[in-house]
């Protein structure tokens, strides 16, 4: 039976393990895609242009910008800009291919907005601040500033909780890998995600 693809969006505090969980999810779902973003920063040792980001020049992406072909993008600083295009999630979804698409909750409303109950918005969630805290300051690559603005960062998503449907608490990694798993099968099944209406006359042409 045809069905369409299954957008799953996931946002959460920088720190929770957003990343992580979405990496072992890919290793147990072999169907399942990541959405590659834009970015224009340049790449990170190890990162590959297509596969990690696609790295564009500020002019491009201002360009795509104007031309409309973002899903959602945000700025974060004045040069640096991230977005998602929205011409590979359409031709995956309609493909029948599952797309998890990793993001802030600014970035999950244009999503719902544009794909409305088609996106399951699932929230990564710490099993406390102190734990989330204790998390961000264990990274000895950051300054105590930037942990401190990320901090702030996270406190700002948490008042957003309430516009996702699912919430997922990581304190143990695989029962949260299962439990994101557990909703992108769910999905699957949701009448929108199906050809019900096929379904349906093959069923009534069989009975």
């Amino acid at each position: 039976m045809d069905r369409n693809g299954v957008l799953i969006v996931v946002s959460g505090p920088s720190g929770v393990g957003k990343g992580t969980v979405i990496s072992r999810l890919l290793e147990r779902q072999p169907e399942l895609a990541k959405s590659v973003s834009c970015t224009t920063r340049g790449p990170r040792p190890g990162e590959q242009d297509g596969v990690d980001y696609h790295f564009v020049s500020v002019d491009r992406f201002r360009q795509m910008v104007a031309a409309g072909e973002f899903l959602e993008y945000a700025r974060v600083h004045q040069d640096l800009w991230y977005g998602t295009p929205i011409a590979p999630v359409e031709a995956a979804l309609a493909a029948g291919t599952d797309i998890a698409l990793e993001i802030d909750y600014q970035g999950a409303r244009s999503v719902r907005q544009a794909f409305g109950n088609r996106a399951a918005l699932v929230f990564i969630a710490p099993p406390s601040w102190d734990a989330l805290v204790a998390r961000l300051q264990g990274r000895s690559t950051e300054s105590a500033d930037a942990t401190a603005k990320r901090l702030a960062s996270a406190k700002r998503e948490f008042r957003h909780i309430g516009m996702f449907e699912y919430v997922v608490v990581n304190d143990e990694l695989e029962r949260a890998v299962i439990e994101l798993e557990s909703i992108l099968i769910a999905e699957r099944c949701r009448l929108e995600s199906i050809d019900w209406q096929e379904l349906q006359r093959q069923l009534s042409s069989e009975a």
